[in-house]
């Protein structure tokens, strides 16, 4: 029986200064407490978003609610390969390592099967492929980084049955739950094949997955009209829990020193909805590193993204 982990909360997080994080969908709700909790830390923060106005208003935001916060706003549109490797570009134009990348933004209940600008089932195609581009285009600027860390946001939803990676974009029946639930049983086993990679490698990067518990953000705006309604009911009265709160176990596998590899992190409470962010059981495939590997060569296969190693990997 695990044991619940001692309570952990912003004011634990270690200093982070000297720090450059990146931090996908950080516009609204869980990514945009990640990213300004980043910033009261210390960390020079990019704030990235889908739309650059939005992202500038988030950066702006910010300044305001954490005085002296360094942080920029840019462009990433995850759903728009040209898109990350525009953004990868000017990173790597800033000419600095990347410490900690927080893959976060994602889309959820989309009603009609619709597709990325290369053409990708629209939920897999931003929440995994999408990141899984950008995590590899950014991989010199990660290594370059002294102790890189990445960070993966899933959700428990993987560890569902309808989370299985059979017609993972969906062309023979497309059904909004079960895309998204491919996707994030996709990120968990993309986190965790990075890993694997990276050991393989011998390089010190520290790649986990997260799930935030319950609450009801943006994402869900897509999401039938149930769906909604019941988002909008729970945090108030059941098992949700504020974005502040949601937001708790990706800034502790961000920063926490006691953080284990491959780990896969969330809220320890009741039913892991809420509660003091720590280690939690893996979905159930994340244990087939077959799985993984054949995820991660159809990944490569569909967005022509190859992950440079100093080293050779099979």
């Amino acid at each position: 029986m695990r044991h619940s982990p001692p309570s952990w909360t912003t004011e634990d997080m270690p200093s982070l200064r000297g720090r450059l994080a990146v931090v996908t969908g950080a516009t609204s709700g869980i990514g945009y407490v990640t990213a300004r909790e980043l910033a009261r830390a210390g960390a020079e923060v990019v704030v990235t978003g889908r739309d650059a106005g939005r992202a500038r208003r988030a950066a702006e935001d910010m300044a305001g609610e954490v005085p002296g916060a360094r942080v920029r706003p840019d462009l990433l549109d995850l759903a728009d390969l040209a898109s990350v490797t525009g953004f990868v570009h000017r990173v790597e134009h800033g000419g600095r390592p990347v410490d900690l990348l927080v893959n976060n933004a994602g889309v959820m209940g989309i009603r009609h099967r619709a597709t990325t600008k290369d053409g990708f089932e629209l939920t897999v195609g931003t929440n995994h492929l999408g990141h899984f581009a950008l995590t590899g285009r950014l991989l010199p600027q990660l290594l370059a980084a002294p102790a890189p860390r990445v960070v993966t946001v899933s959700a428990a939803i993987s560890r569902s049955a309808i989370a299985e990676l059979s017609d993972l974009e969906g062309t023979r029946k497309y059904r909004p739950l079960n895309a998204y639930a491919k996707s994030k049983l996709a990120n968990v086993l993309f986190a965790l094949e990075l890993q694997r990679r990276a050991d393989a490698a011998g390089v010190a990067l520290t790649s986990v997955a997260v799930h935030p518990g319950f609450s009801a953000t943006g994402l869900q705006r897509h999401a039938t009209r149930p769906v909604r309604a019941l988002a909008r009911l729970l945090p108030g009265h059941f098992v949700g829990q504020s974005v502040a709160s949601a937001a708790l176990p990706t800034l502790y596998a961000a920063t926490a020193q006691d953080v284990v590899p491959g780990g896969f992190y969330g809220p320890t409470g009741r039913f892991e909805t809420r509660g003091t962010p720590g280690p939690v059981d893996l979905p159930a495939p994340a244990a087939d590193a077959a799985l993984a590997a054949r995820l991660w060569r159809t990944s490569e296969s569909l967005t022509h993204v190859r992950y440079r190693w100093p080293e050779a990997v099979p």
